[in-house]
């Protein structure tokens, strides 16, 4: 494999059957924010889940966007770790940003509320794979592999593939001039 500078995402889907404090919290806030927000697609009550009110109003796919506000402050409480994705050694991977989305809801029922939060990290560089891991570091490191090829690698991981885990941006650093 030729070393590569790349992006990672990690997507952590979330339901009311979890029972971690960050789980609940996200679920709890986000469905207050729902059943408020989503009150301007769904007036005359009839709709009972998020599929019907996007299907009946496009509009309402803005419910994405409007019930992410209320998870801020638990995700600052992660202090740019994603949760549930750990190196070799096992330190949680840093991300930079996130990404929310409903992924169904029912203003009746808690229990049918699922969310997702996608992580994304910043500018990493693929070094190579072994088998099912990537061993990488953080930053951008092509003109260190361009111009030093034998010099050692400082801070390094090894990640394991996992699901909910994704390249989202890739760039080969290439070794021809």
């Amino acid at each position: 494999m030729r070393a590569a500078l790349v992006r990672l995402s990690f997507r952590q889907d979330i339901d009311a059957f979890m029972d971690g404090w960050f789980e609940r919290g996200i679920i709890q806030a986000t469905y207050d924010e729902f059943l408020l927000k989503s009150q301007a697609y769904n007036s005359a009550g009839k709709f009972k889940t998020f599929t019907e009110m996007v299907a009946n109003d496009g509009r309402a796919n803005s419910l994405h966007y409007k019930c992410c506000f209320p998870i801020a402050p638990y995700i600052e409480l992660l202090k740019n770790n994603i949760p549930g994705l750990y190196d070799n050694s096992g330190k949680n991977i840093r991300f930079t940003q996130t990404q929310f989305n409903v992924i169904e809801s029912d203003i009746s029922n808690i229990t049918a509320h699922k969310v997702s939060i996608t992580y994304l990290t910043e500018t990493i560089t693929l070094l190579d794979n072994i088998g099912d891991y990537l061993l990488m570091a953080y930053g951008d490191l092509a003109e260190d592999v361009l111009t030093q090829p034998l010099k050692p690698v400082e801070n390094i991981l090894l990640l394991k593939i996992v699901p909910g885990l994704s390249l989202t941006s890739y760039s080969r650093i290439s070794t021809t001039h």
